[in-house]
Protein backbone atom coordinates (compact mmCIF):
# COMPACT_ATOMS: atom_id res chain seq x y z
CA UNK A 1 0.00 0.00 0.00
CA UNK A 2 1.11 3.38 -1.11
CA UNK A 3 0.53 6.45 1.33
CA UNK A 4 0.54 9.65 -0.07
CA UNK A 5 2.50 12.59 1.75
CA UNK A 6 -0.51 14.88 3.27
CA UNK A 7 0.14 18.68 1.74
CA UNK A 8 2.41 20.48 3.79
CA UNK A 9 1.90 23.98 2.16
CA UNK A 10 -0.83 25.98 1.84
CA UNK A 11 -1.54 26.30 -1.79
CA UNK A 12 -0.33 30.35 -3.25
CA UNK A 13 -2.57 32.10 -6.13
CA UNK A 14 -1.86 35.34 -7.69
CA UNK A 15 -5.11 37.31 -8.71
CA UNK A 16 -5.34 40.15 -10.49
CA UNK A 17 -8.74 42.33 -10.68
CA UNK A 18 -9.37 43.94 -13.52
CA UNK A 19 -11.69 46.87 -12.33
CA UNK A 20 -12.68 50.72 -12.61
CA UNK A 21 -13.79 52.42 -9.73
CA UNK A 22 -16.60 53.88 -10.97
CA UNK A 23 -17.93 50.60 -11.41
CA UNK A 24 -21.35 49.25 -9.29
CA UNK A 25 -20.75 45.46 -9.90
CA UNK A 26 -17.00 46.34 -9.35
CA UNK A 27 -17.44 47.32 -5.68
CA UNK A 28 -20.57 44.38 -5.46
CA UNK A 29 -18.13 41.94 -6.53
CA UNK A 30 -15.34 43.28 -4.09
CA UNK A 31 -17.57 42.38 -1.34
CA UNK A 32 -18.56 39.51 -2.26
CA UNK A 33 -15.01 38.47 -3.15
CA UNK A 34 -13.57 39.84 0.79
CA UNK A 35 -16.56 37.32 2.24
CA UNK A 36 -15.33 34.18 0.01
CA UNK A 37 -11.76 35.07 1.21
CA UNK A 38 -12.90 35.25 5.00
CA UNK A 39 -14.42 31.64 4.33
CA UNK A 40 -11.13 30.28 2.93
CA UNK A 41 -8.97 31.60 5.54
CA UNK A 42 -6.32 29.12 6.29
CA UNK A 43 -7.07 26.86 2.93
CA UNK A 44 -5.01 29.03 0.85
CA UNK A 45 -3.07 31.98 0.07
CA UNK A 46 -4.19 34.72 -2.29
CA UNK A 47 -1.76 37.50 -3.38
CA UNK A 48 -4.27 40.16 -4.61
CA UNK A 49 -3.87 42.91 -7.35
CA UNK A 50 -6.07 45.21 -8.56
CA UNK A 51 -5.78 46.60 -12.43
CA UNK A 52 -7.04 49.24 -14.46
CA UNK A 53 -9.67 49.13 -16.63
CA UNK A 54 -11.70 52.11 -18.06
CA UNK A 55 -15.27 52.02 -18.51
CA UNK A 56 -15.33 55.76 -19.42
CA UNK A 57 -12.55 56.76 -20.95
CA UNK A 58 -13.82 59.89 -22.82
CA UNK A 59 -14.75 61.68 -19.51
CA UNK A 60 -13.25 64.64 -19.14
CA UNK A 61 -10.94 65.48 -16.10
CA UNK A 62 -12.15 68.40 -13.96
CA UNK A 63 -15.49 68.59 -16.08
CA UNK A 64 -17.80 66.34 -13.83
CA UNK A 65 -21.69 65.93 -13.56
CA UNK A 66 -24.16 64.14 -12.58
CA UNK A 67 -23.50 60.57 -13.66
CA UNK A 68 -27.46 60.04 -13.40
CA UNK A 69 -26.81 62.46 -16.86
CA UNK A 70 -24.57 60.02 -18.08
CA UNK A 71 -26.29 56.92 -17.56
CA UNK A 72 -29.28 58.55 -19.32
CA UNK A 73 -27.29 59.23 -22.23
CA UNK A 74 -25.79 55.43 -22.23
CA UNK A 75 -28.56 53.47 -21.62
CA UNK A 76 -31.51 54.78 -23.50
CA UNK A 77 -33.15 57.33 -20.82
CA UNK A 78 -33.50 58.92 -17.47
CA UNK A 79 -36.23 55.66 -16.81
CA UNK A 80 -33.37 53.52 -18.02
CA UNK A 81 -31.03 54.80 -15.99
CA UNK A 82 -33.50 55.05 -13.13
CA UNK A 83 -33.89 51.22 -13.25
CA UNK A 84 -30.25 50.58 -13.67
CA UNK A 85 -29.55 52.20 -10.45
CA UNK A 86 -32.51 51.30 -8.51
CA UNK A 87 -31.23 47.38 -9.37
CA UNK A 88 -27.20 48.34 -8.42
CA UNK A 89 -27.97 50.11 -5.49
CA UNK A 90 -30.74 47.12 -3.83
CA UNK A 91 -28.34 44.69 -4.80
CA UNK A 92 -25.22 46.82 -3.03
CA UNK A 93 -27.54 47.13 -0.04
CA UNK A 94 -27.89 42.92 0.19
CA UNK A 95 -23.73 43.21 0.48
CA UNK A 96 -24.16 45.84 3.13
CA UNK A 97 -23.19 48.53 0.61
CA UNK A 98 -25.38 51.95 0.89
CA UNK A 99 -24.93 53.72 -2.75
CA UNK A 100 -25.68 57.41 -2.76
CA UNK A 101 -25.74 57.00 -6.62
CA UNK A 102 -27.59 60.66 -6.80
CA UNK A 103 -24.62 61.77 -5.61
CA UNK A 104 -22.67 59.81 -7.83
CA UNK A 105 -20.37 62.86 -10.47
CA UNK A 106 -19.14 61.37 -13.71
CA UNK A 107 -15.44 61.39 -13.89
CA UNK A 108 -12.06 60.89 -15.61
CA UNK A 109 -10.87 57.24 -13.69
CA UNK A 110 -6.82 57.44 -15.23
CA UNK A 111 -5.81 59.05 -12.53
CA UNK A 112 -7.49 57.18 -10.03
CA UNK A 113 -5.48 53.86 -11.67
CA UNK A 114 -1.90 55.49 -11.31
CA UNK A 115 -2.91 55.96 -7.35
CA UNK A 116 -4.00 52.93 -7.08
CA UNK A 117 -1.18 51.62 -8.96
CA UNK A 118 1.30 53.98 -6.80
CA UNK A 119 -0.38 52.17 -3.81
CA UNK A 120 0.69 48.83 -5.03
CA UNK A 121 4.42 49.92 -5.35
CA UNK A 122 6.78 48.38 -2.01
CA UNK A 123 7.35 50.40 0.84
CA UNK A 124 4.31 53.02 0.15
CA UNK A 125 2.56 53.91 3.40
CA UNK A 126 -0.89 53.02 1.86
CA UNK A 127 -2.34 49.50 0.61
CA UNK A 128 -3.48 49.14 -2.52
CA UNK A 129 -6.61 47.46 -1.29
CA UNK A 130 -7.22 50.18 1.44
CA UNK A 131 -6.73 52.67 -1.51
CA UNK A 132 -9.40 51.03 -3.92
CA UNK A 133 -11.74 50.73 -0.64
CA UNK A 134 -11.46 55.00 0.12
CA UNK A 135 -11.57 55.70 -3.49
CA UNK A 136 -14.97 53.38 -4.30
CA UNK A 137 -16.52 55.05 -1.04
CA UNK A 138 -15.93 58.46 -2.77
CA UNK A 139 -17.08 57.73 -5.60
CA UNK A 140 -20.41 55.96 -4.89
CA UNK A 141 -20.84 56.97 -0.91
CA UNK A 142 -19.32 60.47 -0.75
CA UNK A 143 -20.09 62.09 -3.83
CA UNK A 144 -16.66 63.24 -4.41
CA UNK A 145 -15.14 64.02 -7.86
CA UNK A 146 -12.41 61.28 -7.84
CA UNK A 147 -10.97 62.83 -11.26
CA UNK A 148 -9.44 65.48 -9.76
CA UNK A 149 -5.62 65.28 -8.31
CA UNK A 150 -6.50 67.13 -5.22
CA UNK A 151 -9.58 64.81 -4.05
CA UNK A 152 -7.72 61.86 -4.90
CA UNK A 153 -4.76 63.35 -2.60
CA UNK A 154 -7.07 63.85 0.22
CA UNK A 155 -8.24 60.67 0.29
CA UNK A 156 -4.97 58.80 0.41
CA UNK A 157 -3.81 61.59 3.39
CA UNK A 158 -6.81 60.03 5.04
CA UNK A 159 -5.22 56.69 5.17
CA UNK A 160 -1.61 58.13 6.04
CA UNK A 161 0.09 59.47 2.92
CA UNK A 162 1.94 62.89 2.54
CA UNK A 163 -0.66 64.41 0.36
CA UNK A 164 1.94 66.81 -1.00
CA UNK A 165 3.86 63.51 -2.45
CA UNK A 166 0.94 61.94 -4.07
CA UNK A 167 0.01 65.75 -5.73
CA UNK A 168 3.47 65.43 -7.05
CA UNK A 169 3.12 61.65 -7.87
CA UNK A 170 -0.20 62.65 -9.67
CA UNK A 171 1.44 65.65 -11.24
CA UNK A 172 4.35 63.48 -12.89
CA UNK A 173 4.74 60.89 -15.37
CA UNK A 174 5.21 58.06 -13.11
CA UNK A 175 2.41 55.07 -13.35
CA UNK A 176 1.17 56.19 -16.53
CA UNK A 177 3.30 52.93 -18.47
CA UNK A 178 2.07 50.74 -16.20
CA UNK A 179 -1.93 51.71 -16.32
CA UNK A 180 -1.67 51.47 -20.10
CA UNK A 181 -0.24 48.04 -19.52
CA UNK A 182 -3.16 46.79 -17.70
CA UNK A 183 -5.14 48.38 -20.08
CA UNK A 184 -3.84 46.51 -22.98
CA UNK A 185 -3.23 43.64 -21.13
CA UNK A 186 -7.24 43.14 -20.44
CA UNK A 187 -7.92 43.23 -24.38
CA UNK A 188 -5.00 40.84 -24.66
CA UNK A 189 -7.05 38.58 -21.72
CA UNK A 190 -10.50 39.15 -24.30
CA UNK A 191 -11.70 41.58 -20.80
CA UNK A 192 -14.86 43.86 -22.02
CA UNK A 193 -16.41 44.02 -19.00
CA UNK A 194 -15.62 43.75 -15.26
CA UNK A 195 -14.86 42.85 -12.98
CA UNK A 196 -13.09 40.28 -13.96
CA UNK A 197 -10.91 37.95 -11.83
CA UNK A 198 -7.68 36.27 -13.54
CA UNK A 199 -6.21 33.77 -11.52
CA UNK A 200 -2.18 33.06 -12.17
CA UNK A 201 -2.80 34.38 -15.62
CA UNK A 202 -5.28 31.50 -16.69
CA UNK A 203 -8.42 30.98 -15.05
CA UNK A 204 -10.93 34.18 -15.63
CA UNK A 205 -13.95 34.41 -13.44
CA UNK A 206 -16.19 37.42 -15.22
CA UNK A 207 -18.73 39.35 -13.10
CA UNK A 208 -19.63 40.04 -9.57
CA UNK A 209 -20.02 36.39 -8.34
CA UNK A 210 -22.09 35.53 -5.43
CA UNK A 211 -19.17 34.19 -2.65
CA UNK A 212 -20.35 30.46 -2.69
CA UNK A 213 -18.65 30.68 -6.26
CA UNK A 214 -15.56 32.25 -5.54
CA UNK A 215 -15.31 29.83 -2.59
CA UNK A 216 -16.18 26.62 -4.68
CA UNK A 217 -13.80 27.81 -7.90
CA UNK A 218 -10.67 28.41 -5.62
CA UNK A 219 -11.09 25.25 -3.86
CA UNK A 220 -10.93 23.53 -6.71
CA UNK A 221 -7.86 25.46 -8.62
CA UNK A 222 -6.21 24.97 -4.95
CA UNK A 223 -7.08 21.09 -5.27
CA UNK A 224 -5.57 21.27 -9.07
CA UNK A 225 -1.97 23.03 -7.43
CA UNK A 226 -1.90 20.15 -5.22
CA UNK A 227 -2.60 17.34 -7.76
CA UNK A 228 0.28 19.32 -9.71
CA UNK A 229 2.53 19.89 -6.79
CA UNK A 230 2.23 15.74 -6.38
CA UNK A 231 2.38 14.46 -9.86
CA UNK A 232 5.70 16.71 -9.88
CA UNK A 233 6.96 15.17 -7.38
CA UNK A 234 6.44 11.86 -8.88
CA UNK A 235 7.88 13.06 -12.37
CA UNK A 236 3.43 12.59 -13.48
CA UNK A 237 1.95 15.18 -15.02
CA UNK A 238 -1.36 16.90 -14.29
CA UNK A 239 -3.47 16.25 -17.19
CA UNK A 240 -6.78 17.83 -15.83
CA UNK A 241 -5.66 21.28 -15.90
CA UNK A 242 -8.39 23.66 -17.70
CA UNK A 243 -7.22 27.27 -18.61
CA UNK A 244 -9.76 29.41 -19.65
CA UNK A 245 -12.89 28.16 -17.07
CA UNK A 246 -14.93 31.04 -16.45
CA UNK A 247 -17.86 31.76 -15.04
CA UNK A 248 -20.99 34.07 -15.50
CA UNK A 249 -21.67 36.74 -13.72
CA UNK A 250 -22.76 40.48 -13.33
CA UNK A 251 -20.36 43.38 -14.91
CA UNK A 252 -19.95 46.72 -16.22
CA UNK A 253 -19.38 46.76 -19.92
CA UNK A 254 -18.09 49.28 -22.02
CA UNK A 255 -20.13 48.19 -25.03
Amino acid sequence: MTVRPMATTVPKLRVDIWSDVVCPWCYIGKRRFEAAVAELDGELELDVHFRAYQLDPTASPGKSGPVFDAYARKFGGPEQAKMLIDRVTDTAAGEGLEFRMDRALRANTLLAHRLLWWADQPATPVTQEAMKERLLQAYFVDGLDIGLPETLADCAAELGADRDDVLGFLTSDAGRDAVADDLSQAAEHGISAVPTFVIEGQWAIPGAQDSDTFVNVFRRLADKLRATEEAAATDGDDSDAAPGESCEGDACSTD
